[in-house]
């Protein structure tokens, strides 16, 4: 699994517990790990475009490394 998505799919799992948990504390706790998750995932997507772009870029002339 992409690991951007991998990362969006626990921020959910996370937002359903804070949603049937009874307990006020756990449902802060829950909603924490979600805002985690998205934030790990939003990095992740930072950084595979980022790599993407890289893999992709056309290596330098010879005489440019001079």
């Amino acid at each position: 699994m992409h690991l951007p998505d991998e990362f969006m799919k626990r921020a959910a799992e996370c937002e359903r517990m804070a949603k049937f948990t009874r307990d006020p504390e756990s449902r802060t706790t829950w909603r924490h790990l979600a805002e985690r998750w998205n934030r790990c995932a939003k990095l992740a997507m930072a950084v595979t475009a980022s790599s993407e772009a890289t893999r992709h870029r056309k290596p330098a002339p010879g005489w440019a490394h001079h």
